[in-house]
């Protein structure tokens, strides 16, 4: 399936008129972010990890010579940067190309070797499996699942050390359960919500005045990251109940959801929310 950029007509509104702006695309991913930064009259300096991507940031390279830089890194990497942009947005989760590749194993839809690796090194879904003990691998599916009886599921899903999608998939007797578990084991491989945390620690130093930070996110766990740290971001200086961001202040945005005419184009943009932020001073 073609990837769809979710919540694309969104993000533009939300940044505006970004032509000459310099603006980070914290998740290349297809291109498709990046593609309308670029053809709005921006400067744009993308990352991903995933060495699959690498081809298509070359050519869009050469297409818009001079205003496309390509940084194949997590984009945690935004704390390395030194320049200061007019906008860093976040696509959060997995994209659909990587979710259609069955031997990436990313999906329960296509066998394939238990990998779910985004930039293919490191531990493997199924050395992490192996690697961790039962009460670890149940506080991953709770944590990042939501899974119930979580340590009995992973007391078996400890003793049958699946290596595939599908020896995985099998061992999950609550259809309910499936999609969960998936998602809690990648989000653990590649520790997404470590990532997230790290890049919005980064946001601020990196932001003009004026400039923007936009996440969409796509599940309720990187949901409730971004929107109390946007909330820390946002409060004013002095309130007792809740810490600030002592160098910077933010104006939130407006939350966005997508529209019906959306969802009917594009169904894995049901779960998306969009937020943002402004840097005022």
């Amino acid at each position: 399936m073609k990837h769809i950029p979710v919540l694309l007509n969104a993000v533009m509104d939300a940044l505006g008129d970004i032509a000459g702006r310099n603006i980070i695309d914290a998740t290349f991913g297809a291109g498709g972010y990046s593609r309308a930064f670029l053809n709005a009259g921006a400067r744009v300096t993308a990352f991903d990890r995933d060495p699959n991507v690498v081809a298509d940031a070359e050519q869009m390279g050469a297409e818009f010579p001079g205003r496309f830089a390509f940084i194949p890194r997590p984009f945690s990497h935004i704390a390395d940067l030194s320049e200061t942009y007019d906008a860093i947005v976040f696509d959060l989760g997995i994209s659909s190309m990587q979710i259609d590749v069955a031997a990436r194993g990313f999906s329960f839809r296509g066998d394939g070797p238990l990998d779910m690796r985004m930039s293919g090194a490191g531990q493997s879904a199924a050395d992490l499996i192996q690697n961790v003990s039962v009460d670890e691998l149940a506080k991953i599916l709770r944590d990042f699942g939501d899974v119930k009886k979580s340590t009995v599921l992973a007391r078996v899903i400890k003793d049958a050390a699946p290596k595939t999608t599908f020896e995985l998939k099998n061992l999950i007797h609550n259809p309910h359960d499936v999609a969960p578990v998936f998602q809690a084991l990648r989000i653990a491989v590649n520790d997404e919500m470590g990532e997230l945390m790290r890049a919005l620690d980064a946001v601020p130093a990196r932001l003009n005045v004026g400039g923007k930070c936009v996440c969409v996110t796509f599940h309720s766990i990187e949901d409730r990251i971004v929107k109390n740290i946007f909330r820390t971001w946002t409060t004013p200086a002095g309130d007792p109940r809740l810490p600030t961001v002592a160098s910077a202040q933010f104006m939130p945005m407006r939350a966005v959801t997508p529209d019906v005419a959306e969802l009917n184009n594009n169904p894995r943009a049901r779960s998306a929310h969009m937020r943002g932020v402004i840097k005022s001073y």
